[in-house]
This record gives structure tokens, C-alpha cells and sequence, in this order.
């Protein structure tokens, strides 16, 4: 008996006639409604026909999450006075409860992407509602951009509906090509804004780990509301582990209030008896973001909000896909706070200062712009579009992110080299599970059995608990002889995909052979091991050391404190993460294999040859012959005769590192450096530039002849710069031969000598005793006549006694208190009072 009473109730009613209209005018209509109007209910039951005089059509609803899709459907039904099943049923992974007689049916929006791939007609389906889409999950995504296209070309009388609480209307409203937007009032009462910050700092999120300060500081502000406010208490927070953490900090919550977690992995009974409302106790619901706009938690009035959520985030880099936990936006908040408004006046408590507000992002991002890509590309592929450039999406795919997710799905044999699907890719697709996970059920169930396969995959398909180690073959034994809810839905998918590999194997012989048996000879951690690396090849690791590995991509990767997988030489690393400023990816799940399993699994990656290369660690050319997989080092040997060529460049490469300096250059090379430093530098072309760089860029022009015959560092130590660097003097414009003259090495003094010339520093430097420069007037100059020395005038016992760059000056004003100064200390040596006219000498007078 339908219950007319409860549907009177809904304000969507309203706008009922007006979104009928739109989708009779246009076939598409966006449909903005705020929770609690009656837009995931009522909306599907009219629009099949189930609640009024109009005809019976079969509506498909998508939503996000299955916990959202089982609701969605129970309302549904409970409001016809049926039992789930009947007009009203759902299909979510590993479960479905629906028959002939089911008119709407409640899908996950990866449910809607697997029959639009096997059915792109969507055959009697008349009308598709794609519900909460401002999510901007990619799944939704993609799926609204598929339907789009079966609009277009197969099924123009199939009509969408682009539902949402809170969206982004007039981009949805151009998506589907000008559809017109329905908006529908809610029923919404005052909800007073409690800020409730902590009072110390707290630290920021980073990877997976929240700051226990702040869940203890939640548990505190949920205390204060119970105390505080009437009604029940909606919590939110953005993981199992930190809704767990809470719960532990409530255990005695005050007025004996019942604490009830909801998420995607609390047990179905948990779930229901939270979404059917209390039974006179008051109640502390802690939920994820999954309670922000899909669910319905009758008897909440108060709403504390710990202003966290997780997102998805891809480091394409090393490999490594995980959730991390970001500060939720200013939507999501609004979306939590309207939950404590429901049914009557309500308060949240939100875990922030007013000030933090103005600072938190407007939205979430969208999925397709931070995630992993691998899936998209695989869908994309098999829809026939797999650039994704004529899929109408609100935001396209970040071009690096869909080129590393090809990567993977070439390397996997998925698509060809022009990214169109294989047959292997489109069995692929069809398992409903992602390609990297398809790829090692497949390849796998030929080496362990169907079954095997199945349950290690079903265990990577949804991480285990925590509870349940960091060792995947433990893992696998807890989940079979495990009762949990966990191990419910293990089983529920283990049975799914090996119902699935039948179902697309190429060869039901191979793949199914052992499916019967318990075991095929191979233990548990082999197996284990095995899927994983075919599932995430790049993450073979091999120990280095301690509890620290590396990952043939490259990357790092640590063991926890107390992991039963310390020791094991190799590792296949199914789930890690890298903390903020942390080196190495933290290993999270994995299990031990050997070197022939991560031979077999990344044999794409295995390299055989000739290595020539400059050593860091040696500061040497080191030449072998290495076997590697990926960054890691299988075998090495010394290679006695290695290839000139290779050889040259390793020099090189060495030079680079090390600087000229490496080199032999002396007195006379570095004097000579210096000259062509001060010509470059004073007169320009055609002149060299001899600093480190330009000598490091031009070193195959003037060590050429020495770097071809040399083997080793010694070889470099030994040669003589100075005479190579005299190949890059303009020999071919004759301004070689003027380098005596322009930047004499020395420069004859007055007494005879013949005094070096320091061209180190800025200006030339000539330093000469004072009494070999008696009757030099004027200031020598170098450089065509350009620059005048620095002359160093010094003491008879060769200490500086004054500078000058006029020497007519120093004679004139300097010369005489120098005079004085030293004519009693050195009295054996001339002292004139007209140095002018003296006779420059380098002896004392005695000698003279």
C-alpha cells in the first residue's frame, strides 16, 4: 500500500509537473534539490509512473556509493509498502536484488559503466537519473558523458536527469545541451553555527594521518553537545580508522547515548538500524562524508563537524595511488550543517575558527583532476573514444595523468599502440575491477587457479583492516576464517569475480582447471605474492637493508615497526602511501616473493647490457655488464673491454659533476686561463669564455684528443689543461698571435726584470719592488693599452709598501712618506729624492 501521506510530505512534489515538462521538451532536465526534499525518492517513483496516473516506465537511478544505492532503494520500496525486490530493487558489486518486475532499479554508477559498455542501448531503460553529481566522482562523470553520446546517436528518446543538492547547475544545464533547471525549495529549518576550535595547535593533515589531538578534541565536542542540545548527534569525520579512534574516546558518552558508526564497510544491519531512526535512545551517529547528502539519519539535531575529508590523489611519478586527507569545502560544510536542519531547529559545532572559513576551498575537486586515470582510459578505450577528446566532460582529463594511465594499460597488453582496446582490454573491462587488478585475476588464474586468484584479488579490491597486518597471505587466512562484515564482503566478491573470469576466459580450461581445489602446490604467501606483482609490477621491491626497500620504480619503501615481512628479500607491494617530506613510500600491505616471481611480474621492466657510467660514490668511470629490473640490480660483472664511445661520455659526464678542477692545470695552465678570463672580459670576441660552464659545454672541442684516449680518472689527473686549452685561442682570425701582446705574462720593469703579471683578479696586478721602477713615469698598461695594472709597490724585503694605478701621481704625492718609512729600515738600499730620475736597480747600495 503506497503511503500517500509520507510522499505529500516531500517538497520536490512540487516542481514534479515542471521537471516532466523538461524532459518531454528537452529529454534532459538538471534537477537542484537540498536533502531531505524527496529527489531521490519521490523523483524516480513519479517518473516510472509508480505514484500517479502517467505510464510505467523504467527508470535506472545512479548514485555513488553503494550504501547510498541499498538506501535509496529501501525508502523507495518502503514508500510503495513493498519489500526491496519488487518495482523497486538494486544491483551494487557482489549483490543484486531485482527481478522481472522491477521498474526502478538503484545502481552504483560503476554498475551503470559496466552495462553501458555490454548494452550502450541500455535497452528498456526509458529514463536515467544520475543522482548527487556534484560529488564529481569519475565514475558519475564518465558515466553522464557516455550517456550523453547514446543520446546523441543510438537513443534520443532516452531522458537523464542530472540530480544534485548543491551543483554547479548552469554547467551541468550546458553538458546536456542547454537542458533546462528545475530548482526545488527546500523545507529547511534555522541551524545556529557553533565554532568550536581547538585550543591548541593542531597539526595539519598529511597522507592518511590525522593529528590525535583533533580526534580527541571531536570526542570532546561531541561530549559538549550531548550536554548542550536535544536530539541526536551526526559526527562527521573522514575515515574508518579515525571514526573507529572516536569511538574508543566516546565509550562513555554521557546519558548512556548509543554510539553507531556508518561507512562504507559497517555491516548492513549497522547501516539500516542507523537510517530507520532510534528506538528512544539518544544516538551518536560517526560517519563519513557518505552522510553528507546520500543518506537520510532520522532524529539528528546536532551536527559536529571535524572539517576533514578524504580525496583521492595520484603521484604519477612513483607509481603510488591512495587517499589523502584534505581540509573538506566550504559546500561540503554547508551540505553537513544542513543534516542538524532536517526536521527541526538545529546547531552545529564546526571544529574551526570563522577565520579558517574564508580559507577553505568553495569545492571539492573534481575526481578526473587529482586521481588515478587507469580506469577512465580502459572505459574510454572500449567506448571507442580513447583520447577521451569527444567524451563531454565538465573538466577533461590532465593530459600527463591519461598519458601514465595508457602507459600502464599498454604495458598490460589492454590497448595497442594506438590506444585502441585489445581483446585482453575488453575482458578486462569486464571483470569490474581495476585494469591493474583485472590483469593479474587473468594472467594469474593460469597459474594458481580461478578461485585463488579471485579471493587475493577481492582482498586487493578493497584494503582489509588494518587489524589484519601489513602481510597480504596473513591477510587472506584472517579474511577466510574471519565473521566480520569484512569478511562477508570478501567472500560476496572473491565469488563475483571468479563467476566473472568464466565468464570472459578465452581458454574456461586454464582458468578454471583448479577452481575445484584447495590448493595447487603453491602456498598462500606464494600466491599471494604472485597476484601482486602482476597486479603492481612496478612495485617489486628488493631489500637493502634493515626494513628498507626499493621498488623497481625507483622509489623507497619502508616496513612499520614490528611488519612479520621484515628480513624477506623480496617483496610485491600491494598498498603504500608516502607521507609529506618523508623519502620513502611507507609499505602498507604486501607479501614476500622470490626473485623469479618478480623476474615473471615485471619482466617488461628487466634490462640486460653494457653499463659505462660515472661513479659518484667512486668518482671514477665504473664499466660493467648489468642485469637490472627497473632501478633494481639483479647481477653485476666487470667489463673489461667496454665501448669507447660509452667511455667518453662517462669522462664527460664526470667533468661535468666535478668541474674543471678534476683536470691537471698548473702554474702555466692556470696563468694561461686567467689571461683569456681578462681578454674575454675586457675586450669580448673572439676572445674565449673559459668559465667552468662554458669550458664544461665546450669540452669535446679542446680535450677532444686526450678524452678519446683516456680510460679512467688517473687519465684526466695526468693531462696538461694548460696546453689543450690553447685550442680554443682565435687561431682562425689571427688574434692568437696578439696574446703576448695584449695579456703579456710578464711585463719588463725598468731594472730589467722581467715581473709576472696576475690576471686573477679583478684589474691586473703587477707586483714589483719599489727601487726596480726608479725613471718609470707612467703606469703600464695591458690590453691594447686599455687597462692599466695595479701595481703592488714593495718593500725591499718583497712586503706590500703601497698600490697605485698612476704612478706619475704615487711619485709626485706618495713616494715621500713611503721614503720615510723605509729609508731607516732598509739603509743599504737607495732611497732618492727624485725617484723620477733615478736609476731603477735590484741590489743595495753596497753591492752597487
Amino acid at each position: 500500500m503506497i503511503r500517500d501521506d509520507a510522499l505529500a510530505q516531500l517538497p520536490v512534489r512540487s516542481v514534479l509537473p515542471a521537471l516532466g515538462e523538461a524532459l518531454e521538451g528537452h529529454g534532459a532536465a538538471v534537477l537542484c534539490a537540498p536533502p531531505g526534499t524527496g529527489k531521490t525518492t519521490l523523483v524516480p517513483l513519479a517518473l516510472a509512473g509508480l505514484t500517479g496516473s502517467g505510464p510505467v516506465r523504467r527508470v535506472l537511478v545512479a548514485e555513488p556509493r553503494r550504501i547510498a544505492a541499498r538506501a535509496a532503494a529501501r525508502r523507495m520500496a518502503w514508500l510503495l509498502g513493498e519489500e526491496v525486490g519488487g518495482k523497486v530493487g538494486f544491483t551494487v558489486r557482489g549483490e543484486r536484488r531485482a527481478g522481472p518486475s522491477t521498474v526502478v532499479e538503484v545502481v552504483t554508477t560503476g554498475v551503470l559503466l559496466q552495462r553501458l559498455q555490454r548494452d550502450p542501448e541500455l535497452a528498456g531503460v526509458d529514463v536515467v537519473v544520475l543522482d548527487e553529481c556534484h560529488e564529481r566522482h569519475l565514475d558519475a562523470d564518465t558515466a553522464a558523458a557516455f550517456l550523453l553520446d547514446v543520446r546523441a546517436a543510438l537513443r534520443p528518446e532516452l531522458r537523464l536527469v542530472a540530480a544534485s543538492a548543491t551543483t554547479d547547475a548552469e554547467g551541468w544545464a550546458r553538458l546536456l545541451g542547454g537542458a533546462p533547471v528545475v530548482e526545488a525549495a527546500g523545507v529547511s529549518h534555522p541551524v545556529e553555527v557553533v565554532w568550536a576550535p581547538p585550543e591548541r595547535a593542531i597539526r595539519p593533515p598529511h597522507g592518511m594521518r590525522v593529528d590525535p589531538a583533533l580526534l580527541e578534541h571531536v570526542a570532546a565536542v561531541v561530549r559538549r553537545a550531548l550536554r548542550e542540545r536535544e536530539g541526536d548527534v551526526l559526527c562527521f569525520l573522514p575515515g574508518v580508522g579515525e571514526i573507529g579512534r572516536v569511538a574508543g574516546l566516546l565509550g562513555g558518552a554521557p546519558g548512556g547515548a548509543e554510539v553507531l558508526q556508518v561507512h562504507g564497510r559497517a555491516p548492513a544491519a549497522v547501516q539500516d538500524a542507523v537510517l530507520a531512526g532510534g528506538t528512544g535512545t539518544r544516538r551518536v551517529v560517526l560517519a563519513t562524508s557518505v552522510a553528507e547528502s546520500s543518506l537520510t539519519v532520522p532524529g539528528v539535531r546536532v551536527v559536529v563537524d571535524a572539517g576533514l575529508a578524504r580525496e583521492p590523489r595520484m603521484d604519477h611519478a612513483r607509481g603510488l595511488s591512495a587517499l589523502t586527507t584534505v581540509r573538506a569545502s566550504r559546500a561540503s560544510g554547508r551540505q553537513r550543517a544542513g543534516r542538524a536542519g532536517r526536521e527541526a531547529p538545529g546547531a552545529v559545532y564546526r571544529c574551526w575558527t570563522e577565520a579558517d572559513e574564508t580559507r577553505l576551498p568553495a569545492f571539492p575537486a573534481a575526481e578526473i583532476t587529482v586521481a588515478d586515470l587507469t580506469a577512465f582510459a580502459l572505459q574510454a578505450a572500449c567506448w571507442g573514444d580513447p583520447d577521451a577528446t569527444g567524451l563531454a566532460l565538465l573538466d577533461a582529463p590532465p593530459a600527463g595523468a591519461l598519458a601514465a594511465a595508457r602507459s600502464v594499460l599498454t604495458a598490460t597488453g589492454a590497448v595497442d599502440a594506438d590506444g585502441r582496446p585489445t581483446d585482453r582490454g575488453r575482458r578486462m573491462a569486464r571483470l569490474g575491477v581495476h585494469p591493474r587488478l583485472a590483469r593479474a585475476l587473468l594472467d594469474g588464474a593460469r597459474e594458481v587457479g580461478a578461485r585463488r586468484a579471485a579471493e587475493v584479488v577481492a582482498l586487493l579490491s578493497e584494503e582489509p583492516p588494518r587489524e589484519y597486518g601489513d602481510d597480504l597471505a596473513a591477510a587472506w587466512r584472517s579474511a577466510r576464517r574471519g565473521n566480520d562484515a569484512y569478511g562477508a564482503r570478501w567472500r560476496a566478491e572473491a565469488r563475483r569475480l571468479e563467476s566473472a573470469l568464466r565468464s570472459v576466459s578465452e581458454e574456461p580450461t586454464a582458468a578454471t582447471s583448479r577452481t575445484d581445489t584447495s590448493g595447487t602446490g603453491d602456498s598462500d604467501d606464494a600466491v599471494a605474492g604472485l597476484i601482486a606483482a602482476l597486479a603492481f609490477p612496478e612495485r617489486v621491491a628488493r631489500l637493502r637493508g634493515g626494513a628498507s626497500y626499493l621498488m623497481v620504480s625507483g622509489t623507497g619503501a619502508e616496513l612499520g615497526d614490528g611488519s612479520r615481512l621484515r628480513t624477506a628479500p623480496w617483496l610485491a607491494v600491494a598498498v603504500a602511501d608516502r607521507p609529506v617530506a618523508a623519502a620513502s613510500a611507507r609499505v602498507r600491505l604486501g607479501a614476500v616473493i622470490d626473485e623469479e616471481t618478480a623476474r615473471a611480474a615485471a619482466g617488461s621492466l628487466l634490462d640486460e647490457g653494457e653499463e659505462v657510467r660515472w661513479s659518484e660514490e667512486r668518482r671514477d668511470v665504473v664499466a660493467r655488464r648489468v642485469a637490472r629490473l627497473g632501478a633494481v640490480e639483479l647481477t653485476a660483472s666487470v667489463l673489461n673491454a667496454p665501448d669507447r664511445g660509452l667511455v667518453r661520455a662517462a669522462l664527460l659526464e664526470g667533468l661535468r659533476r666535478e668541474g674543471p678542477g678534476l683536470l691537471r692545470w698548473g702554474a702555466e695552465g692556470a696563468a694561461l686561463r686567467q689571461r683569456l678570463a681578462f681578454l674575454r672580459r675586457e675586450l669580448g670576441e673572439p676572445w674565449p669564455d673559459v668559465s667552468d660552464e662554458a669550458l664544461l659545454a665546450r669540452a669535446d672541442e679542446w680535450l677532444g684528443v686526450e678524452l678519446d684516449r683516456a680510460r679512467r680518472r688517473a687519465d684526466l689527473e695526468r693531462l696538461d689543461a694548460g696546453a689543450a686549452l690553447e685550442r680554443l685561442l682565435p687561431w682562425a682570425s689571427g688574434d692568437a698571435v696578439r696574446l703576448a701582446e695584449l695579456a703579456p705574462e710578464r711585463i719588463e720593469v725598468p731594472s730589467g726584470s722581467r715581473i709576472r703579471v696576475d690576471y686573477g683578479g679583478e684589474q691586473p696586478v703587477l707586483a714589483v719592488k719599489l727601487q726596480e721602477l726608479f725613471g718609470l713615469h707612467e703606469t703600464p698598461r695591458v690590453a691594447g693599452g686599455r687597462v692599466p695594472v695595479l701595481v703592488h709597490l714593495l718593500s725591499p724585503a718583497g712586503r706590500p709598501a703601497a698600490v697605485t694605478a698612476d704612478l706619475a701621481s704615487f711619485w709626485r704625492d706618495g713616494y715621500r712618506s713611503v721614503r720615510a718609512e723605509l729609508r731607516g729600515r732598509y739603509p743599504r738600499h737607495p732611497w732618492p729624492e727624485d725617484p723620477a730620475t733615478a736609476t731603477a736597480t735590484r741590489r743595495a747600495n753596497a753591492r752597487r
